[in-house]
């Protein structure tokens, strides 16, 4: 009787630590992270049975909001932390990590069927500031350019138009859209669209074109390798940020995503690792 007693409190024991174990968190924001972070998350997970990763898009201004609402354990951005938001954080005591955890080539995408196939940083302003409305303006076909753009909660919004249109704004008429998978389903589906994804979005149903940053000196392709030489002028780090006080749940995932097998992820799933 007293062995068995013995046994059943080893169980319970053991059964209490598993449950303490349990860590569970969330983490919200970019589009152009989440594919990433779901393939990161899930392989972790399997590594983890005891933790459960709630994945969710919607922008990186959607994963701010949320850092700071405490809505979301980690924060998924395609952009730094602007001052204002990081202002909100301070004001509220909230003290933050800020974590690159990959790169990513931003990449100009257009129909298949449209003959241009690269462009300079100049004529992509242009385009997407409204200036030019025809692709016959720079060499293509009499046909109007039709501009697919994010909404002002992306990241991508935000980085492409400080990168690419040196702060001027958007063409009122530029299409905007929710998702980044929206942007390839459009231009995929009109001949004169133009938009811009990251490069993991890059399907076969899309074109990427080269880009200049030197006046049409030189063009190249958005590719991992082109990225990680530094010779592809869109690129960019990919960040996650989380608060101190979540440091103690969150460090270990955030560990293995810069870990060597975090980082082959990377890699495989199209995107651009630190080294």
């Amino acid at each position: 009787m007293k062995k068995t007693a013995m046994i059943s409190l080893a169980a319970a024991t053991i059964m209490s630590a598993a449950f303490a174990q349990k860590v569970s968190f969330k983490i919200k924001g970019s589009d152009t992270c989440l594919p990433l972070i779901q393939k990161e998350s899930e392989v972790y997970q399997k590594n983890n049975a005891n933790t459960s990763i709630t994945v969710v898009g919607g922008g990186s201004g959607i994963g701010f909001a949320a850092l700071i609402e405490g809505t979301t354990d980690i924060a998924m951005a395609s952009r730094k932390m602007k001052m204002d938001e990081s202002e909100k954080l301070m004001n509220a005591q909230k003290a933050y990590k800020e974590v690159i955890f990959a790169k990513d080539a931003l990449s100009v995408i257009v129909n298949p069927a449209n003959k241009v196939s690269q462009l300079t940083r100049e004529q992509l302003a242009d385009i997407f500031t409204g200036a030019v409305t025809n692709w016959k303006q720079v060499g293509g076909a009499d046909l109007t350019i039709t501009v697919y753009s994010r909404e002002s909660s992306s990241g991508t919004f935000e980085f492409f138009k400080e990168s690419v249109l040196k702060g001027k704004n958007y063409a009122s008429s530029a299409l905007l859209e929710p998702a980044t998978g929206a942007i390839v389903q459009s231009v995929s589906q009109t001949p004169g669209a133009i938009g811009y994804v990251g490069l993991a979005y890059v399907e076969k149903n899309v074109k990427a074109l080269k880009v200049s940053y030197d006046q049409g000196k030189t063009f190249v392709i958005p590719s991992v390798a082109n990225a990680i030489s530094n010779t592809y002028p869109i690129t960019r780090p990919l960040y996650v940020y989380y608060l101190n006080t979540a440091e103690k749940t969150v460090n270990p995932y955030v560990n293995f995503l810069l870990s060597a097998e975090g980082q082959k992820i990377v890699n495989t799933e199209g995107y651009v690792p630190l080294k």
